[in-house]
């Protein structure tokens, strides 16, 4: 674990270096938990959510987009119980002055529980080799029946106190299972509090008229409340989704991890309506289309895991989180919510409108049910980051940082290097630049030896380099240069185009999909 913790400090020191991730407002210090993506990174967040939308808008028929804003009328969340119910339970200890959510501290104590039982496999497994029986290990080990006991009855004692919100039963379990302050290495533990997330601000233009609303704490509230206007005005039948990327902000008391949990973040939500009772098979659906969509880009299935919920918010029926092993364990990137018709009930209740949909098949009116995929943006940006990086022994001895990325999402498809600065090698260079800029992002350089610059681009994950020698300007070939395999190989410049393109437009991921 120690390890992989090196490897995560080196990744967000790798972000920093090569223009992926900044700390917001640097020169002044940072601000907790906020950060700015970098040149680098801008190219890769903005790879990521073409992908996600055009896998929504363009391969579903029934699925529009919108972009709704992040101020809205405080009553809408009144509304969808965020005012009274978005809150976080929060432990203090006393020693080290720091604040804990108790929920995380306890999921980190099972997890440990988890990775017992792992090592025990993992030793049995390399001391019986191919003769070992995993399943009939994990059911007759003395070792692990103990460590699965413990881990049961945590876990069950935490699903009732999380069903119930019952802060008191939260303290005791952290109590009973001796959980310690990472910092101050004690159990001096406060009570359990709850702790409301969501910013607030002033609208208006002088103190007697103003009026508190808050920063949305989601973006699926923009799409309820629109629902009907889109349906309406886009002749929309159910089944249909609505689609949007955008901002939202918490104010995350445990926010860490570098990108994986910050108060100002990005979401790409997609909301399907469809007739209540077909709730749990459209549920299905979407969990194996957004698994397909995840494991598309070739980052190993033994990766993805789906996370079923113990804990039902109070709006859903059904729920699941898509996880992806980072650095450090298992954790979530995506969430598929079978949220019933509670948001659009809550609405029409606190507006006093009429926002059902009429159903010409059934010649009724109902309210829709909802089935909700929600990614955040910034934990996919760091779960194809962290699968990526990898320090690379080379047979010379030396060892190059490279970013295995997939090739549709690199921020720079194609860099195009002069061998020398003179004799007519740059001008060559920037022409083939010139006719392939259109198609994807290249990038020109000169400066330094080739290796150098190979290593450059290595580290930012470029898929593809040409280098542009004498020979080009006798025969209009140039070596083309693949990053995963550093292998190299002489083509006609004409053909570039054909042999990049392929591999690198969004077009190519999404016809997989198909």
């Amino acid at each position: 674990m120690a390890q992989q913790e090196d490897v995560f400090k080196k990744i967000v020191s790798h972000c920093k270096e090569y223009g992926f991730v900044f700390p917001s407002s640097d020169i002044y210090d940072g601000l907790g938990a906020v950060y700015d993506y970098g040149q680098n990174g801008v190219e890769m967040k903005n790879n990521i959510k073409q992908y996600w939308w055009q896998s929504m808008v363009l391969l579903h028929e029934n699925i529009v987009g919108i972009d709704s804003s992040i101020f809205m009328h405080p009553t809408i969340w009144k509304a969808s119980g965020h005012v009274d119910a978005f809150n976080d339970p929060l432990i203090d200890n006393r020693d080290s002055k720091k604040r804990y959510r108790a929920d995380v501290l306890i999921e980190e104590q099972m997890a440990k529980y988890e990775d017992k039982i792992a090592k025990e496999v993992e030793k049995a497994k390399k001391k019986f080799g191919d003769a070992f029986d995993e399943a009939k290990f994990r059911e007759t080990n003395p070792r692990v029946l103990e460590n699965q006991k413990k881990f049961d009855d945590l876990h069950a004692r935490y699903s009732e106190a999380m069903n119930k919100m019952d802060l008191d039963m939260l303290k005791q379990i952290i109590l009973d299972e001796e959980i310690v302050c990472p910092i101050s290495g004690t159990r001096n533990w406060t009570d359990v509090r709850q702790f409301n997330l969501m910013f607030s601000t002033e609208m208006g233009a002088s103190a007697d008229n103003s009026m508190k609303i808050y920063l949305r704490p989601e973006t699926a509230q923009g799409i309820f409340v629109n629902y009907l206007n889109v349906q309406k005005t886009g002749r929309m039948k159910i089944p249909f989704g609505i689609a949007q990327i955008g901002k939202a902000f918490r104010n995350e008391i445990v926010a860490r991890q570098f990108i994986f949990r910050m108060r100002e973040f990005e979401q790409m939500e997609m909301q399907f309506f469809i007739k209540p009772g077909t709730e749990l098979d459209w549920f299905a659906k979407w969990k194996e289309t957004r698994m397909k969509w995840h494991q598309n880009l070739g980052m190993g299935a033994e990766n993805y895991r789906f996370h079923d919920h113990d804990k039902l918010a109070h709006y859903a029926n059904a729920a699941t989180d898509i996880e992806f092993h980072m650095p450090f364990g298992f954790k979530e990137v995506e969430g598929i919510h079978s949220r019933t018709n509670f948001d659009l009930s809550q609405h029409e209740k606190f507006s006093g409108k009429q926002i059902k949909y009429f159903d010409p098949e059934m010649n009724e009116s109902y309210t829709p049910y909802v089935i909700e995929t929600s990614i955040g943006v910034d934990r996919m940006f760091l779960s194809v980051l962290c699968h990526s990086y990898e320090e690379e022994k080379l047979e010379n001895g030396e060892t190059r940082t490279v970013l295995h990325l997939p090739a549709a999402l690199a921020p720079v498809k194609l860099a195009v290097f002069p061998l020398t600065k003179k004799d007519g090698l740059p001008e060559k260079a920037r022409e083939i630049i010139d006719n392939l800029k259109f198609h994807f992002n290249c990038k020109y350089e000169e400066k330094d030896q080739i290796g150098k610059r190979y290593r450059r681009q290595d580290a930012i994950g470029t898929p593809f380099c040409v280098t542009v020698d004498h020979q080009t300007l006798e025969d209009n070939t140039v070596t083309l240069r693949y990053r995963d395999s550093m292998e190299q190989e002489r083509v006609n410049i004409a053909d570039l185009q054909g042999i990049i393109e392929d591999k690198v437009s969004i077009t190519s991921l999404l016809k997989k999909l198909q």
